[in-house]
């Protein structure tokens, strides 16, 4: 897409956020559609991130790195293994081409903000917490199951920007079960349900795609189906009702999903696909 608006292309690490401005990451977004608001792109590339930093912590994405550089981490510490395996899992997810896999960044699949995000629904179910820094300076930090909120819709005010998400040790450590829904073999999720059992015993189911914003679901236990169909119902998401699935025909697919990856963390079912 000529984005024949855009007079000015700048190096963000150097500019000042002004009316018209856009972040410019991967673009596979950006140059997908007429952007007709758009003046000037900043370039996120000029800072310079390091993709990928794995401490002792947990591991730290920055909004730079590429969904090629995420399903290619093999972590140092063993520990981190399951974290790694669920990061291709979400990476697979998005049905890229080459191309978009090895541009579109994962800050930017969480900023735009849509249901079927991978990078939300693994960064949610990891309990990541964002990184955002203001055009005047200030930062603040955020979960990313708060910084979505909803289709296409998010927390960030005018001019902030995501720098990176820190992904903690023991989430990345822990044991996770991955259930995922399409309409087609090769479309858009329209379910997505990832749980995740700690080493305490503590149990966090996330649903994306279905949803408009990520759904969590805690509990001290591993919860048996029926526990956790009730807690699902408590929640009362509204699901998305497109092309991509109807409202209803959602609402069922991910109580199955939520029972089988419930019973797979169980170990009463095989991994689900």
């Amino acid at each position: 897409m000529d984005l024949n608006t855009v007079t000015e292309f700048a190096p963000a690490a150097t500019a000042a956020w002004r009316d018209g401005d856009a972040w410019l990451g991967g673009g596979t977004w950006l140059f997908s559609q007429p952007q007709p608001r758009l003046r000037r792109l900043l370039d996120l590339q000029a800072f310079g991130w390091t993709a990928l930093t794995e401490t002792d912590h947990g591991l730290r994405i920055a909004a730079t790195c590429t969904l090629a550089e995420l399903a290619r981490w093999r972590p140092a510490r063993a520990a981190y293994a399951p974290g790694a395996l669920l990061g291709r899992r979400c990476c697979e997810a998005l049905l890229g081409s080459f191309k978009v896999q090895n541009v579109a960044t994962v800050g930017g699949n969480i900023c735009l903000s849509l249901p079927a995000g991978p990078m939300t629904s693994l960064t949610a179910a990891l309990d990541g917490v964002a990184a955002l820094a203001g055009p005047d300076g200030g930062t603040r930090r955020l979960p990313v199951a708060e910084l979505v909120t909803g289709d296409g819709r998010n927390a960030l005010t005018p001019g902030e920007l995501l720098t990176h998400i820190d992904l903690p040790a023991p989430a990345l450590a822990a044991r996770s079960a991955f259930s995922q829904l399409s309409l087609s073999p090769v479309g858009r999720s329209a379910v997505l349900v990832i749980a995740r059992r700690d080493g305490d015993g503590s149990c966090v189911a996330t649903v994306t795609a279905a949803t408009p914003r990520p759904v969590q679901l805690r509990f001290a236990a591993l919860p048996d189906r029926e526990t956790a169909l009730a807690a699902l119902d408590r929640a009362a998401p509204g699901y998305c009702d497109d092309v991509h699935g109807g409202g209803a025909w959602r609402a069922a697919m991910t109580r199955r999903c939520l029972a089988r990856v419930m019973a797979e963390l169980a170990g009463e079912e095989e991994p689900a696909h």
